[in-house]
C-alpha cells in the first residue's frame, strides 16, 4: 500500500486574505459561500490543518537559534525508521496507514489520555475517521519525540491540528 502525503493549501476565501480584513475585500456572504464548498467529509480526510500567519519584518530578521534542517531531518528519519520497525510484520509501514482495526494495538492510551480523548470526541463532535486521525497524528508526534507511549501533550498537539479546520469551516 502506497501512502501519498501532500499539503493542500486551502484559502478561506477567493482572494486568500481572509480573516485579514485590511487586505481581504470579500463580503461575508462570499466567504461563507466559498467555505461552504468544502464539506466536512472532505475535511475529515485531512490529517493536519494549520494556519500559516503572515510574518512581520522584525520576526523575519531577528537573530534566533532554531533547530537546523539537518537536525529536523534526523528526527524525521528516526521516526520513520521507528515506524518501519514497528510495522515490520504488517502490510503497512507508517502511522498514517494504520487500519482502524489496529488502532487500539498501535495507539494505546493510558487512563488520563483515554479520558481526554473521550472528552475531545464528544466536545468536537468527531467522526470515527477524525478520532482515528488524531490518534495516528499523536502516534507520529510521539515518534518524533522518541516516546514509546502516546502522552497527553502528544494528544493535545494532535488535537490542535484538527481544531484549525473548525475555525473557518464550522
Amino acid at each position: 500500500m502506497n501512502c501519498i502525503n501532500f499539503v493542500v493549501p486551502m484559502n478561506p476565501c477567493k482572494c486568500g486574505y481572509y480573516p485579514d480584513r485590511s487586505r481581504c475585500g470579500c463580503k461575508d456572504a462570499e466567504v461563507a459561500r466559498y467555505l461552504g464548498r468544502i464539506s466536512k467529509p472532505l475535511l475529515d480526510r485531512i490529517d493536519i490543518c494549520t494556519e500559516a500567519p503572515a510574518v512581520c519584518y522584525e520576526e523575519l530578521t531577528e537573530k534566533r537559534t532554531n533547530e537546523t534542517s539537518a537536525a529536523i531531518r534526523g528526527r524525521v528519519t528516526a521516526a520513520q525508521e521507528r515506524q518501519r520497525r514497528r510495522f515490520l510484520e504488517n502490510e503497512f509501514s507508517y502511522n498514517s496507514q494504520i487500519p482502524s482495526r489496529d488502532i487500539a494495538k498501535y495507539c494505546k492510551l493510558n487512563g488520563k489520555e483515554q479520558k481526554y480523548m473521550k472528552e475531545i470526541y464528544q466536545k468536537m463532535d468527531l467522526s470515527a475517521r477524525g478520532y482515528y486521525k488524531i490518534l495516528k497524528t499523536a502516534r507520529t508526534i510521539a515518534d518524533l519525540d522518541d516516546s514509546s507511549e502516546i502522552l497527553f501533550h502528544h494528544l493535545n498537539e494532535a488535537v490542535c491540528y484538527r481544531v484549525q479546520n473548525r475555525k473557518y469551516w464550522e
